[in-house]
């Protein structure tokens, strides 16, 4: 698992938890033309559930996994370095989205 360059890499791992943000922003913007008006039911809370637990697992892998290895291959400085890159990463984007939004 060895990386000459983890800034790219670990922008990668930002880009593609930005892209999935940003897929499951347009799905919740969109659900009504989709899926119609909601209406009183145990699914309708139990989409919204599952899909809150599959964007958490998505999302963490995409941040912490890769850290996670790392550190457990004893590579624990590396580990912390892609976390923290990622994390840098993610923090210029939502930058960057709010900057956007502010001035618009």
């Amino acid at each position: 698992m060895q990386n000459k360059y983890p800034i790219w890499h670990s922008l990668g791992h930002a880009i593609l938890v930005f892209l999935y943000v940003s897929g499951v922003s347009w799905l919740m913007f969109n659900s009504q033309n989709l899926f119609g008006q909601v209406k009183d039911s145990f699914l309708d809370p139990l989409a919204v559930l599952l899909l809150f637990v599959l964007s958490a697992t998505i999302v963490g892998t995409l941040v912490l996994g890769r850290p996670i290895l790392l550190y457990w291959d004893g590579k624990k400085k590396e580990g912390l370095e892609f976390f923290g890159l990622t994390v840098l990463w993610m923090i210029i984007i939502t930058t960057i989205v709010f900057i956007y939004l502010l001035a618009r």
